[in-house]
Formats: C-alpha cells, sequence, structure tokens
C-alpha cells in the first residue's frame, strides 16, 4: 500500500474482528467487500493472551496473513494491542503483579477471552517484572509484524481504564509498587514531608506513613482521596501508556504513528489533555445510540413515558457527537488527528437487549456531525457482527450473512464522498472557537470526594456547551493546567462552571486573562473549598473575590420547579431550601431573567455591578477590569441546558456572547436569522459547510457565498445558486455539506 500520513488521507476503516476470530476465508471474503466498497483501512486487534500463550513463545502468523492479504488489496493496517488480557504466566512467574484493591485484597480475575472489557483490570504495571515483561513482548511484536509498510498506525490501549469498580467491585490499584510510586510522586510535587504537611494539614512523620484514603464505601473528602484519584488517572495510567510508546517507537524503523483510545471523553475531566501528550494523540470510541439522556435530563425515563423520536436523535447528535468530538479535539495538540477510533456500525447488543438497527440516515447524521466537529478518520466497530454471547450479533455493519445493509451502503457513500476532499478532512482545520468552557482537573477530583457535586459540575458542564451549540457557536475546552501558557488565547470567552474548589493560582491566572481582554463568566461558588478539600474562610477564594468584586453574603439551596426531585436531596427539616423563582436581571440582563439550579449564592457588590437579583438580593455581578470583563452568576446557569428546559438560560447565554464580543453570524437566533446551525473546515483554497437542521421539520434557508468560484454538495444533492446566493432545503435531523472553492 502507498502509505500516507495521516494528515494526508481521510481514513475510512472497520475494525475487522478480535478473538475468538472467525475462520480465516471469512474474515478475507470481508476484507475484500470492504475493500470493493471504498474503505481505505482495516483495525486488527492483537492479544498478549494469545500471542505469546507461553513465556518467549511467540504466535503472529495469523496477524502476518491477514496483512499480507490487506497489502495485495492496498489496505492500510490499524493495529492495536490488548496487553490487559495478560497471559496467565504473566501472573505465575510474578503473583505479586496482580492489582491490590482498596480492601488490600489482589484482584484475581484473569481474563480468559476480550469480553467482557478486553482483558481490563490487567495487571499491574508498576511491578517492574511485569512492565518488564509487557516491553520485552511489545517490542517483539513490533519487531516481525512492523515489516509491513501498509501498517498506518499503532494503538498502544484500546479504551484505556481499568473499570475496576464496575468489573471486580473494588477501586485499583494499593498494591506495594503503586503505593511507593504515589509517595515518589507525592515527594516531587511537595520537595519534603514538611510542604506537603502544611498544604495537606496533616502531621506524617515519615515518608512512609502517606497512604491514600482507604473507606471502601464513600470516598472521603480529603487530600488524600483526591491526591490519589489524580495519581491514577494523570500519573499512574500515563505512565502506562509512555512505556508502550516507546517501547514501539524503540521497535519501528519506519516511525509509525503512535495514539491510544477512550472509551468516551471524561467529560468534566482534563485527564485526557494528559493522555493526549502520552504518545502522538489520543481517540476515542462513539457508540451514539447507546444510551439517550442521563437521569436529570427532560427526556429520560424518569420524566417520561417513553423516548420520544425527535428529542432522543437530537440528543444523540449533540451529546454523543458533538459534545464527544468537541472534547477530544481540544485535548489533542493543535496539529494532532482526531480519530473516531471505534464508531457504532450496527445495533447495540449486551446479553438479550438489542438496540435499534442504524438507518441510513442515522448513519449518515452521525458521520457528518462528527466530521463537523474536526474528526480526520472514522474506524467503524465491527465489519461483520458479533460472535460472542454478551455481544451477540451486534454492533456491526453488515448481518452475521449477506454482503450489504442499509447502514453499510451508506457509511462507504458518505466516506467515500469525504475521502475524495482530504485537504479539507485529513487535517486540523475547523474553525477556531471564540468560546471555551475551563476544565478544572483539581475541582473534578475534589468534586468526586463530595456527594453529588461531580454530578453537578458535569451537568452544568455539559448545559453550558448544549446552549452554544443550540445558538449556532462552537465551544472548545481548556484545560486549567494550561491557562497563561498560550491555550487560551484565541478564546474571547471562558466559563468556569460550578468551581467549588479553586487554587488561587488559577483564580490569578483568569484574572489575567481578564486583564489582557478576555471575558470570564464563573458560576457560582468559586473557590469555597480549596484543591486540597479544606473551606475557604468568607467561602470564596481570596483572589476570586477580588477578581468579581464580591464578598459573599449567603448560600441557600433553592427548590427544583414544581418540587420535582431530580437533584435535591431530602429537606431535613423546614426553612432549609429556598422557593423556587427566577432571578431578575437589569444591566446588561435587563428584561432577562435566569432559571436558578441547587444554590442562590448571593454577594455584596463592592467593585462591581449589580446583574442579577433573587428577592432583591444581589446574586449575579459584573466588573469591567482592563480591557477585558468578569462576571460572576450566583447559580448553576448549565442545568437548564437539559433539565427543566426553558428560554430563560439560553436568553441569558445570548447576552453573555453579545457582552463579550461574539458575533453568532450564521447561528439560530429568534429575530429571523439562520435557523441552521454552521461549522466550517478551511484551507487557503476551499471551505466546507456543515449546515445541521436540529429542528423537527425541515427548514429552507438562503446562504451568502460571494468570494466562491464553485459551490457543490460533498453527497451530490441538488441546490439552488442565484448569483452569490445558494438555498438549501434541510431535512429535519439532517447535516448538508456544502464544498466551496476559492
Amino acid at each position: 500500500m502507498n502509505t500516507k500520513s495521516l494528515s494526508e488521507r481521510f481514513y475510512l476503516g472497520s475494525h475487522l474482528c478480535r478473538e475468538p476470530m472467525p475462520p480465516m476465508q471469512e474474515l478475507k471474503k470481508d476484507m475484500e467487500l470492504l475493500k470493493r466498497r471504498g474503505f481505505s483501512l482495516i483495525k486488527l486487534q492483537e492479544h498478549w493472551q494469545v500471542d505469546e500463550p507461553a513465556e518467549g513463545r511467540y504466535d503472529f502468523s495469523r496477524y502476518e496473513e491477514l496483512i499480507e492479504h490487506a497489502a495485495r488489496l492496498d489496505l492500510g493496517i490499524y493495529l492495536g494491542l490488548t496487553c490487559e488480557q495478560a497471559p496467565r504466566w504473566l501472573f505465575e512467574k510474578h503473583p505479586d503483579c496482580r492489582m491490590v484493591g482498596i480492601d488490600g485484597n489482589p484482584v484475581n480475575y484473569i481474563a480468559s477471552t476480550t469480553l467482557p472489557a478486553d482483558g481490563k483490570p490487567g495487571p499491574c504495571f508498576d511491578h517492574p517484572g511485569a512492565l518488564a515483561d509487557q516491553t520485552r513482548f511489545i517490542t517483539e511484536l513490533v519487531g516481525v509484524l512492523g515489516r509491513f509498510e501498509n501498517i498506518v498506525v499503532w494503538n498502544t490501549w484500546q479504551e484505556i481504564g481499568y473499570w475496576a469498580e464496575n468489573l471486580v467491585g473494588s477501586r485499583v490499584c494499593y498494591c506495594p509498587h503503586t503505593i511507593a510510586a504515589f509517595r515518589r510522586w507525592l515527594q516531587d510535587k511537595y520537595g519534603d514531608l514538611d510542604e506537603l504537611n502544611r498544604r495537606w494539614n496533616t502531621r506524617f512523620i515519615e515518608w512512609g506513613l502517606v497512604y491514600p484514603d482507604t473507606m471502601a464505601t464513600k470516598t472521603m473528602a480529603t487530600p488524600h482521596a483526591a491526591e490519589f484519584a489524580y495519581f491514577m488517572a494523570n500519573v499512574q495510567i500515563a505512565n502506562v501508556l509512555k512505556n508502550r510508546a516507546e517501547a514501539i517507537r524503540g521497535a519501528d524503523s519506519q516511525h509509525r504513528p503512535i495514539f491510544a483510545h477512550k472509551g468516551s471523553p471524561e467529560v468534566g475531566s482534563a485527564v485526557d489533555w494528559t493522555y493526549a501528550r502520552c504518545q502522538d494523540f489520543l481517540g476515542t470510541s462513539v457508540y451514539p445510540a447507546w444510551r439517550s439522556f442521563v437521569p436529570w435530563d427532560d427526556g429520560n425515563l424518569q420524566h417520561a413515558p417513553r423516548f420520544e423520536r425527535h428529542s432522543s436523535l437530537e440528543y444523540e447528535m449533540w451529546r454523543n457527537l458533538v459534545l464527544h468530538f468537541d472534547y477530544l479535539r481540544s485535548c489533542n495538540l493543535p496539529h494532532a488527528p482526531v480519530w473516531a477510533a471505534e464508531f457504532q456500525g450496527g445495533p447495540v447488543s449486551t446479553d438479550l437487549h438489542k438496540g435499534r438497527v442504524p438507518s441510513a440516515d442515522d448513519m449518515r447524521r452521525w458521520m457528518l456531525s462528527a466530521v463537523a466537529s474536526g474528526v480526520t478518520a472514522i474506524s467503524f466497530w465491527v465489519t461483520r457482527s458479533e460472535i460472542m454471547a454478551p455481544e451477540t450479533n451486534g454492533f456491526s455493519l453488515l448481518d452475521s450473512v449477506g454482503d450489504t445493509t442499509e447502514r453499510f451502503e451508506e457509511a462507504a457513500r458518505v466516506g467515500n464522498a469525504l475521502a475524495q476532499y482530504p485537504e479539507l478532512f485529513a487535517r486540523r482545520n475547523l474553525e477556531t472557537p471564540r468560546a471555551g468552557i475551563i476544565v478544572d482537573e483539581s475541582n473534578y477530583r475534589v468534586s468526586g470526594t463530595l456527594d453529588r457535586a461531580l454530578d453537578h459540575l458535569l451537568y452544568s458542564l455539559c448545559g453550558w456547551h448544549r446552549m452554544f451549540w443550540e445558538q449556532g457557536v462552537s465551544a472548545g475546552f481548556v484545560d486549567a493546567r494550561e491557562i497563561g501558557s498560550g491555550a487560551e488565547s484565541g478564546y474571547s470567552l471562558l466559563v468556569l462552571p460550578f468551581p467549588l474548589s479553586a487554587s488561587e493560582d488559577l483564580m490569578q491566572r483568569l484574572k489575567e486573562f481578564v486583564d489582557e481582554g478576555g471575558y470570564l463568566v464563573s458560576e457560582a461558588c468559586p473557590g469555597r473549598l480549596t484543591e486540597y478539600a479544606y473551606a475557604n474562610r468568607g467561602e470564596l477564594s481570596p483572589t476570586a473575590a477580588r477578581l468579581f468584586g464580591v464578598t459573599h453574603k449567603s448560600i441557600t439551596m433553592v427548590r427544583e420547579p414544581g418540587d420535582a426531585h431530580r437533584w435535591l436531596p431530602a429537606e431535613r427539616s423546614w426553612g432549609e431550601f429556598a422557593s423556587y423563582e427566577s432571578m431578575i436581571g437589569e444591566g446588561i440582563f435587563d428584561g432577562a431573567e435566569a432559571a436558578p439550579a441547587l444554590y442562590i449564592q448571593t454577594f455584596d457588590a463592592t467593585d462591581s455591578s449589580v446583574i442579577l437579583r433573587c428577592d432583591g438580593r444581589a446574586s449575579g455581578v459584573v466588573r469591567r477590569l482592563g480591557s477585558g470583563g468578569a462576571m460572576l452568576i450566583g447559580t448553576l446557569i448549565g442545568h437548564q441546558g437539559g433539565a427543566y428546559r426553558g428560554p430563560e438560560n439560553p436568553e441569558i447565554v445570548s447576552r453573555i456572547l453579545a457582552w463579550a464580543h461574539i458575533d453568532r453570524g450564521d447561528g439560530v437566533s429568534k429575530d429571523g436569522g439562520s435557523r441552521l446551525l454552521k461549522r466550517k473546515r478551511m484551507t487557503e483554497k476551499a471551505e466546507a459547510w456543515f449546515f445541521t437542521n436540529p429542528h423537527e421539520i425541515a427548514v429552507r434557508e438562503s446562504v451568502d457565498v460571494a468570494g466562491f468560484t464553485k459551490v457543490e454538495d460533498l453527497l451530490g444533492s441538488t441546490f439552488e445558486r442565484r448569483g452569490d446566493t445558494v438555498t438549501l432545503d434541510v431535512e429535519s435531523l439532517d447535516v448538508q455539506v456544502l464544498i466551496l472553492t476559492k
């Protein structure tokens, strides 16, 4: 195969199989079928347990045969490692390489098959012997298979993570090797024990006594718990990723790209920024129809008798595609690829529960929504339907028999159309967003130690993104750790959702962002807790109080509309919760109202202007600072993006966009503007314009194409053009793409 760099070809791929493999002839036949339909990439998943059944005895012959056949067909190979499915001899050789649960007991599970979770949690690679054996195996694998020039990319971890709480019922890993690594990391971070004791407010007398929280039933809100959670996600797993990437680099003379992928982005956490820097880039799986709505959403079955078609499919498009790929794109380096490493090809099937079979409309909507969010390659899971009982006859582009399906043909049609424009779709060229949502890993970890705090953080964060999307504004995400290093450049507006825990350092860097002309919006409680889970006196970060020009006055839990109970706990006594009522706008919010959620925080405005009041008390302020502005809103605005949906908070978001001088241009507006959501991918000579119709009815709209000599529809649909105006008819829940050439 004439292997091209990842930026020179839009790869349309499909996973061929996983263990246990079907007959070789069936696999080759499906490979030939994929080639005829224009697919350019085949994913093969290797398994350590199968490929080194006894120490030092390797068998890669099946992969060699399939890779050679792919080369004859001019197909690329995407090769994924499955090291969590480690061979039994490894555990017998190193009995202490088993992970240890929070109860102190070793994890006895050793995966004999790929399901249920590719061998997770697997051995602990903090064990030096297990790590050395893994490195030796990877070196041998890459040395043997790396001679094939049609291998395009290596994947070091299929759906990163241990998932131990779900799979084996306990958090991991508390083995001596990991605890020792945790202590070394703390020593590097704090320098000496006195500094750790000062920050943690503890009295440890030696490093050997420092230990993470081990309460099995509930994580305690302590520095011990938050720091260990941060370490396991951002350091321990990161080290495994780096070791695998280094082993491949050392053995691959052709220096092909290396990545790993998540089961889904960890929205709300900055851990994906960490993983994206452990190898060349980070990808993700995406199964849009696996789940619809989270418990607090209006459309969830707890609040509705059944799923409604339009709202469910719109939610799939936003939450499971646009949000996820906006997140993935944001966490990768600016020029890194954006891979849909596993993309739903057929019905979700788990045990006896079979999901809906995707239609051609589903496939087109899913693929184009992903590409509108910056995706540069799509690899379907899987080609032919699964044969293992837990996922029986599920997920695939093809059924168990037959050479075509409606979804397969549409996936091929869309993929082939995208492949005709590699300069537009194989490269990172999405129009730069001007609105950014801050992701603070410290807040994520501390919130995870408090009952439901993390749920509120994630719900509000996602709600902000949804309201931006529905107003035609492309939003990105910014790792709080990188603010001040240039990561925030290009953003006019940054939003800080429910910053319950915030460091003084972060608030100072945000002040500098505002001083330099940026606009910052914070929800309630900025820095109510420190990054070490201790309460700040004054119930606000001192730096935040100065930044927003306020002192804290009160904080009250507020009832939900209609006295419902989606997120509120049971009231313990009379008078705990404030009655639900809208917050009344003034100043730049004059004539608008805000719908509160969870808290109403009030302030004394010491050096700021009031923009929201609740029962006459200041509950929102704005302050001009330098050439920028800082706004503090004393509730969780983002919640109305999914729950008790109404016009109030979308109007607040609209006013915020105007305050930050962000022109919604072609986005949705209430005064006769476009009803289609528009995104662009651009090169010097051409642009791709994506028009999404999230509404229940078809939308006809005129688009100005002045300056472009040629305009065509990606999929060959017809449209009217008169001079510099093109008129589009976009069906409900569809995406239309125009290719414009200058």
